[in-house]
């Protein structure tokens, strides 16, 4: 089972994500960090958590944890210093694998720039944004500045469209120690946001011959449109309580896009049978998976589930981004595409706007160089899993008979209304006269199994308007039909 070590404190905060595989003895813990050295998951100098903060996350004690770190320092797997903490030891280099050159291929039209309506009213529970209230101003400011100081003058001219080394290094031994993703700064590449992103897989799939792609039949409204200007034509597949329905696809579909570690919108998981049934069409038919894992880092209530990507890296595309994590702003996005893949993502990046910012790129990099990221993570996660929590027991105590789900990680909830209460028209109609603005599950596509419902992102109102706008939302579900 994987086990998520999430400190507390101090500078050694940092998420680190170990396969115990049940075995919670010092042999389990070592040989899982040797594991985790050998796969790339940690790179040489990445800094572990002291033995007290990983024995807290991973209930073991902390002598269990200080001798497995003495064993592996003694093996050559890690380094330890007074006063510096325990680190990855260096070890050779490994070769990378680079893609081999393709012909040039035709360039193709952007897809349209599609910009999400705005309500106008005073109070928003719309999921898809983080509190923007909480970004972390000061402590990017200071990256920023040791950013643009250690910066080297080239890298503010016309750079690599993969984006700055910088950040795709740091992405990289990131991705790899919290979400399990297999990958090396050469495959990442830096995007413009999460819809730049599916625009360039999109257009590299078509160019080389791909013309449908599989969506989930709910889920984020812009994705079958983005497909469509890309000429590829979407085919929904329904989603129940385990997930996407992977076993429709077929070998005439070439693609298919998921968010398996918490559907949006219900929130729900990929099975492991499913998991392991989309990597199993993936390598028959020599189909690509985009895994968009929008916000892996927001989990409460479960063990995380690590990347469906390290099961097939050749196969699966990892698709991350910071909008939810920091702030939809930045314009920041990521991609680990497969080898065979990179060309054609790299040289349709090069048509759309050659490279993403080169100055929060590289302030990004310093800020999870430096820790910030993970320490900001963890300060809004706990303020995250606070709002969910008051959501819940509001719910609980004025409606309810309404069911809520989709909550053990994420910014959102699915509000399944009773079926002896107002109808949804009312709910939705009542919330705009009282100035909520609040989406139906309907809004996000077709999921004629589920119950009507709303789907209520507690991650938008800054502080002082969250109160106001969780009673609205309750006066909204209690008004009779």
């Amino acid at each position: 089972m994987n086990e998520w070590a999430t400190p507390q404190r101090g500078s050694g905060s940092y998420d680190l994500l170990l396969d115990l595989t049940g075995q919670r003895t010092r042999a389990g813990l070592e040989e899982a960090l040797r594991a985790a050295v050998r796969d790339g998951r940690l790179a040489p100098g990445a800094r572990l958590p002291s033995s007290r903060v990983l024995a807290h996350d991973l209930g073991l004690a902390r002598n269990t944890v200080a001798h497995a770190y003495g064993q592996l320092v003694a093996e050559g797997w890690l380094t330890a210093r007074q006063g510096s903490g325990t680190t990855v030891a260096a070890r050779p280099a490994v070769p990378v694998r680079r893609p081999a050159q393709r012909p040039a291929e035709p360039p193709r039209d952007a897809p349209t720039d599609l910009v999400p309506g705005r309500s106008g009213l005073p109070y928003v529970l719309w999921p898809g944004s983080p509190d923007l209230a909480s970004f972390p101003r000061t402590a990017w400011l200071r990256a920023a500045r040791r950013a643009l100081t250690a910066a080297p003058n080239e890298a503010f001219g016309y750079t690599d469209p993969r984006g700055r080394p910088e950040l795709r290094t740091a992405l990289a031994d990131y991705l790899a120690r919290v979400r399990g993703v297999r990958t090396d700064p050469e495959h990442l590449v830096v995007c413009t946001g999460y819809t730049q992103a599916v625009g360039l897989l999109a257009r590299a799939l078509h160019g080389r011959g791909a013309r449908r792609a599989a969506v989930e039949a709910v889920g984020l409204p812009d994705t079958p449109t983005l497909l469509r200007a890309a000429g590829l034509e979407p085919v929904a597949l329904p989603v129940d309580a385990d997930g996407a329905r992977v076993e429709d696809l077929g070998p005439g579909i070439p693609a298919v896009l998921l968010t398996p570690a918490h559907q949006f919108p219900l929130g729900v998981s990929l099975s492991p049978a499913r998991r392991t049934a989309v990597v199993a069409w993936a390598r028959s038919t020599g189909g690509i998976v985009v895994e968009d894992d929008y916000d892996g880092e927001f989990r409460y209530d479960r063990q995380p589930v690590a990347a469906l990507q390290a099961l097939a890296p050749d196969h699966v595309v990892y698709a991350g981004t910071a909008s939810k994590s920091l702030a939809p702003g930045l314009r920041l996005a990521w991609l680990a595409v497969p080898p065979h893949l990179l060309e054609a993502v790299v040289r349709e990046k090069r048509l759309a706007d050659h490279q993403s910012g080169v100055i929060d790129q590289l302030t990004l990099a310093e800020f999870i160089r430096a820790g910030a990221y993970d320490r900001h993570v963890r300060r809004v996660r706990m303020r995250y899993r606070a709002r969910r929590d008051r959501v819940v027991e509001v719910l609980a105590l004025r409606a309810p008979g309404v069911r809520v789900s989709g909550i053990a990680a994420g910014l959102h909830a699915v509000l399944d209304l009773p079926p002896d209460g107002a109808p949804l028209d009312a709910v939705l109609a009542r919330a705009h006269r009282l100035g909520l603005a609040v989406p139906a599950l309907t809004a996000f596509g077709s999921a004629p199994s589920h119950p009507p419902a709303l789907v209520v992102g507690y991650g938008t109102p800054p502080d002082h308007a969250f109160p106001t706008a969780l009673g609205l939302l309750c006066d909204a579900l209690t008004a009779r039909a």
